[in-house]
């Protein structure tokens, strides 16, 4: 059985997803037949490569005051907290993701996508210094065990998996994915958000079970105070 993560390296709710559906997967008895693939989808497409501090963008993008976007990042802190995931409450930045997601799939051609996207995820909410500091990718690149040299060949070449970014988000966009996390089970089942474990538990039953097609299942609005566009249930994509 394949499972397919849509996210994105700046959504919040795609790293605290990612470690409760992880949860449900280990307690699954038939784990081991089960292929986990990570997709690409960018929450803004149309953002500068320059990173910038997230609680500002936040309060801009939400019309929220400054107190209110740090209360939302502190609800955001706790509910990672909550899954035993490292979290800064302050400092972080945000940029362009795209060279993410297709340094990604170079990692997958070489079987390390998993390990990346860790590395992404923790150098991003967890670390001091910015995932987008000049040579960083790189940097997490090797720590995920690729070639560090083939790395930095594929970012100094913007059409190098551009294609492969792409197909995702236009997959994703047929599939009707209207937020991040993403998750589809075997093209069948689809469920949305960073849900409570049990809720992935239930779906990857339901999959394995299943022999017949069914609806995409879709979750609710986001509901966390920050804005319904990035709650509990994911993060809203832009119009295009």
């Amino acid at each position: 059985m394949r499972v397919e993560i849509w996210t994105d390296i700046n959504c919040p709710w795609c790293y605290i997803g990612k470690a409760r559906f992880e949860q449900a997967l280990e307690r699954f008895p038939h784990r081991g037949d089960v292929e986990v693939v990570h997709r690409s989808f960018e929450l803004d497409p149309h953002s500068p490569a320059e990173a910038r501090p997230v609680v500002p963008l936040i309060a801009a993008k939400y019309g929220l005051s400054l107190d209110q976007a740090e209360a939302a990042e502190a609800r955001i802190a706790d509910n990672a907290h909550g899954e035993g995931l490292a979290y800064l409450r302050e400092g972080r930045d945000a940029a362009n993701s795209f060279d993410m997601h297709r340094l990604l799939h170079f990692a997958k051609d070489h079987g390390r996508q998993g390990q990346l996207l860790d590395a992404l995820y923790r150098a991003n909410f967890a670390d001091a210094r910015s995932a987008f500091a000049e040579g960083r990718l790189v940097e997490l690149a090797v720590e995920a065990g690729l070639d560090g040299e083939a790395a930095a060949a594929v970012l100094a070449d913007p059409d190098a998996y551009a294609e492969a970014v792409r197909e995702d988000e236009a997959t994703a966009g047929a599939m009707g994915a209207t937020g991040v996390p993403f998750f589809v089970f075997d093209r069948r089942l689809g469920v949305s958000g960073a849900q409570p474990a049990e809720t992935f538990t239930a779906a990857l039953e339901q999959a394995w079970e299943s022999r017949v097609a069914v609806p995409l299942l879709v979750g609710g609005a986001g509901g966390d105070g920050s804005g319904a566009a990035c709650g509990p249930d994911g993060c809203e994509l832009p119009q295009r």
